[in-house]
């Protein structure tokens, strides 16, 4: 299977299960080659075709075929500043939209490990500061964020979520990994939570 063909299956995949509605989200994936494969602008990752996305060549100059989302602009400005990264996907899914319209947020790490999978897959998780979608700023911030940071995720203050990975199914697994982790976070709103230590958070690699 190319990777546009199955960057086109996951894409759909989080649209059926919900983890993207309407014209909302972005994905990207990385060629060997340097250049990038990108969800066209004001597309619908349920409503994808391989043969339609957008291409961005080594030298950073889209090629001939459809507009890449105009958020690619902050997707570049990650893989800048992250060379190991693959793939990264945006998406607006509910839970974790929901916890970036929260005040208060811890801004170095927006949740609080109490399991043992948000570390190992996620790390941590940054709070970007809010900007209107499409502003230059966000890219300028999630680059500021992700040097020197072990983090695969950012959250985007009253927006969303932006993941990495080092490949399009990483990515993915680790976006899904975390949208569970801020619905368990919802779902147990009020309870008495064991909050993993600074020891066991180590023994997972994590720590920031």
């Amino acid at each position: 299977m190319s990777a546009a063909d199955r960057m086109v299956l996951l894409c759909r995949s989080l649209f059926d299960r919900g983890y993207s509605v309407g014209g909302a989200g972005n994905v990207s994936v990385r060629n060997p080659d340097g250049g990038f494969i990108v969800t066209p602008t004001g597309s619908s990752l349920g409503r994808l075709s391989a043969d339609a996305l957008s291409v961005i060549g080594a030298d950073g100059e889209p090629l001939p075929g459809p507009k890449p989302s105009k958020e690619f602009a902050f997707h570049r400005a990650l893989y800048d500043v992250r060379p190991q990264a693959g793939a990264i996907v945006h998406l607006h899914s509910t839970y974790l939209t929901a916890l970036s319209c929260l005040e208060g947020l811890p801004r170095n790490n927006a949740i609080r490990p109490f399991t043992p999978y948000y570390v190992m897959r996620i790390g941590h998780m940054p709070v970007i500061p809010y900007s209107r979608p499409g502003s230059p700023q966000i890219g300028l911030d999630l680059a500021a964020a992700a040097q020197g940071s072990s983090a695969q995720a950012f959250l985007l203050a009253s927006h969303g979520v932006v993941v990495l990975g080092r490949d399009i199914d990483d990515a993915v697994n680790n976006a899904e990994e975390l949208e569970e982790t801020a619905k368990l976070q919802f779902i147990l709103c009020g309870e008495k939570l064991h909050y993993l230590t600074e020891a066991e958070i180590a023994e997972l690699g994590g720590g920031y």
